[in-house]
């Protein structure tokens, strides 16, 4: 078995044309027409579907790798840093700085020349005391080799598997100046032979950097970032509305193992390769534009929310109702865990308990939250649902 790091042909790459042009297809028309529905949004609404969305992806791109960032330390870092006035800022960590620091430079600056220094500061970011959990790790530099090879493996110690390993240390500056010379090449005006499509280019992006596994540690949640990066150059913009990284979260197996399938080899099929032919990539490509594709579906959602708190703050002007509720209210509308109760709320809000009711009761009474049926000791509230 051999990976397609040490085929003759690599990096060379290719695919199915007829195959990917008709998945390709679909999901362009459904890009530019979601892009065409939020620019008829309005700037206020558009703002809040940027936000949610940003805060989705930082959120389940760490999730994907074990992470669980807190979510409204989350959405507070970037809306400070992207300049936006809402209701329920809290303060937020080094480390959520840090992450959300990364990802803003890969999204909000996707213009920009991705480069070796860029990369160094994005991973630097991701760990900014130096340790990936208790190890210390090699941060803001390529990753060496001197704990043994780079490998991807799960399983129990004495019993591990070995799903990938990576292409030595020592080929790694190299390598990566060819895969960034590459993904700085500007898009032809028409699409050349030699040119790849935008979107298509995200797919091979992530693959090949996935590939290569340049740092210690972050090489996924970098991998994503330049996904982001280039599906922002892809749709000429950097408000996104669609998370690949909430997608991946949901399918991870399936991601893992393609992956996985793509990225091995028999020897069979590896030896007396020509380094004239390509490395097929197809099955990859199938579903990474298959999983952009359900990406785009769960935007609906996202548009719901928005437009439902849209309608609520149209109906309730933030000066009718003081800030305590509205953070509150922020939680509700932003997915709260579990049932809402008065010791909850005075927990949060850090009010007394008896605060707490008085301003569940003021809600309750201007029909914005609806006691639940269990009475006693169970009492629980939530949103009208007319909203």
């Amino acid at each position: 078995m051999l990976y397609i790091h040490q085929l003759p042909n690599w990096p060379k790459l290719s695919w199915d044309h007829p195959t990917i042009a008709a998945l390709l297809g679909p999901v362009r028309h459904r890009q530019g027409r979601l892009l065409g529905r939020m620019e008829a949004l309005g700037f206020t609404l558009r703002s809040e579907a940027v936000l949610q969305t940003l805060t989705l992806d930082i959120i389940k791109s760490s999730e994907i790798e074990g992470e669980i960032l807190d979510a409204d330390q989350v959405r507070s870092s970037i809306a400070r840093k992207l300049g936006m006035d809402i209701a329920g800022l809290i303060p937020s960590d080094r480390h959520v700085d840090g992450v959300v620091a990364m990802m803003l430079d890969a999204t909000q600056n996707y213009p920009k020349a991705l480069t070796q220094e860029r990369l160094f500061g994005w991973q630097a970011s991701l760990f900014p005391n130096g340790y990936s959990g208790m190890h210390k790790i090699i941060t803001g530099a390529w990753r060496d080799d001197r704990k043994g090879p780079m490998q991807v493996i799960s399983g129990p110690a004495g019993r591990e598997k070995v799903h990938f390993e990576a292409p030595k240390a020592a080929r790694i500056e190299k390598e990566m100046k060819t895969y960034l010379a590459w993904f700085n090449r500007p898009a032809a005006p028409a699409i050349q032979p030699t040119e790849v499509e935008p979107v298509l280019k995200a797919g091979i992006a992530h693959l090949w950097f996935v590939t290569l596994h340049p740092f210690e540690d972050g090489n996924g949640r970098l991998a994503r970032a330049i996904t982001d990066m280039q599906l922002a150059r892809a749709d000429g913009s950097a408000q996104r509305f669609y998370s690949m990284s909430a997608r991946i979260r949901k399918e991870r197996k399936a991601y893992y193992e393609i992956l996985e399938t793509t990225q091995k080899k028999t020897q069979t099929q590896g030896q007396g390769v020509s380094s004239s032919a390509g490395i097929d990539i197809t099955a990859w490509l199938e579903w990474f534009l298959d999983c952009l594709d359900r990406a785009l579906d769960a935007t609906e959602t996202t548009l719901a929310d928005v437009l439902r708190k849209a309608r609520f703050w149209e109906r309730y002007p933030a000066e009718s109702i003081h800030e305590r509720q509205r953070t509150m209210i922020h939680k509700l509308f932003e997915g709260f865990e579990g049932k809402l109760t008065s010791s909850k709320w005075a927990k949060i809000a850090k009010c007394s308990q008896d605060t707490a009711l008085r301003d569940i009761l003021e809600l309750v009474q201007k029909g914005i939250l609806i006691k639940d049926s269990a009475g006693g000791r169970s009492t629980s509230y939530r949103l009208n649902n007319i909203f």
